[in-house]
């Protein structure tokens, strides 16, 4: 039998304003979620997670795919059709993503496992696995990297403890 220490638990952020009200925030995400899927036939895996002010098309909701355990942060919007060319696409995003805020996909693209979008970009070709991209338009600016569930980096949880323990969060 070998002794080894107790592993200390990582430290966590403090809850702070709307933050605390997170069970209610779960809910109405869980609620428009499920309304998407349903009733407006949306392709939303049930662990997806979004701002409340993402944008998804409801012109042609059949096109939106959004794999598991991904994130639209704050006014992304995932675009499924042109007007202007008469397009229709499907646009799909991997599973394990996370999709910076005001970031726009645009219609046909797809975005592969385990990417990052950053915050403002405007995804207009469709991203291999394991990417960041970012830009207007977006460019891969690294590749191999990996994220676990909601496009977090594996050292995300480490970095915030650190933070959390200097009481800087």
């Amino acid at each position: 039998m070998t002794n080894t220490p107790p592993t200390q638990p990582m430290k966590k952020a403090r809850k702070r304003g709307l933050n605390r009200l997170s069970g209610l925030r779960n809910l109405l995400v869980g609620l428009r979620r499920t309304f998407y899927a349903k009733v407006m036939g949306m392709d939303l895996h049930p662990t997806v997670q979004m701002s409340l002010s993402a944008k998804l098309d409801r012109t042609f909701p059949p096109g939106v795919h959004v794999g598991e355990n991904s994130y639209l942060a704050f006014e992304s919007r995932i675009l499924t059709h042109d007007r202007t060319r008469g397009l229709y696409l499907h646009t799909r995003i991997g599973k394990n993503c996370f999709i910076g805020g005001r970031a726009l996909i645009l219609p046909g693209v797809e975005i592969g496992d385990g990417c990052v979008v950053g915050a403002g970009a405007v995804v207009t070709k469709s991203v291999p696995p394991g990417c960041i991209v970012a830009g207007n338009p977006a460019k891969v600016i690294r590749t191999g990297i990996e994220v676990g569930p909601y496009g977090r980096f594996l050292t995300a949880d480490a970095t915030e403890s650190a933070l959390a323990e200097q009481g800087l969060t």
